[in-house]
């Protein structure tokens, strides 16, 4: 009997794994939906996913926005009632040790840009998770970096060179 009495102890005291998994499968709702809710141009949906403080990395050097900033640029996408399609074909999430907030990263499907990769953070707020800051990039394969480093520095040359004067 003590064998069984000291087992069940030792069940009892151990770390249940439920609210991890739960907290996960509660993300991957999160996220799987607010994918979809670009593709079906719901633009309120889409941003109710958002903090109200929450910050969107696009793809070029120069999309830093807040979601308010961020959804009056999308705007015009979501009013013509196509936004744009990415569907997570892997994605990581990790919890903080108290649970209330979540980092992850996925790697993405999208008909217009390829393979892309978006990685983020939520925090928990009441009984739901929210997207306080989102990262989209576009991985570039190692080897044609040396390409796209060049490509990207000819670019911000051209754009820091004022335009030829004409003479008369």
């Amino acid at each position: 009997m003590s064998t069984v009495s000291l087992l069940l102890f030792v069940l009892a005291a151990a770390p249940a794994k439920a609210p991890a998994t739960d907290a996960k499968a509660a993300i991957t709702t999160v996220l799987d939906d607010w994918h979809k809710a670009a593709a079906d141009a719901d633009e309120a949906r889409y941003f109710g996913y958002f903090t109200p403080d929450a910050v969107y990395l696009g793809t070029d050097a120069t999309e830093r926005w807040t979601r308010d900033e961020f959804r009056a640029w999308a705007k015009p996408y979501f009013s013509k009632g196509k936004a744009w399609s990415f569907k997570a074909v892997s994605r990581h999430i990790f919890l903080s040790k108290d649970g209330k907030v979540a980092w992850f990263d996925e790697a993405l499907d999208t008909p217009n840009m390829g393979p892309a990769r978006g990685s983020g953070v939520l925090v928990k707020e009441g009984a739901g998770w929210k997207i306080a800051q989102y990262n989209l990039s576009i991985p570039i394969p190692n080897d044609v970096m040396d390409d796209f480093v060049k490509r990207i520095h000819d670019y911000e040359a051209a754009k820091a060179t004022p335009p030829a004067q004409e003479k008369k």
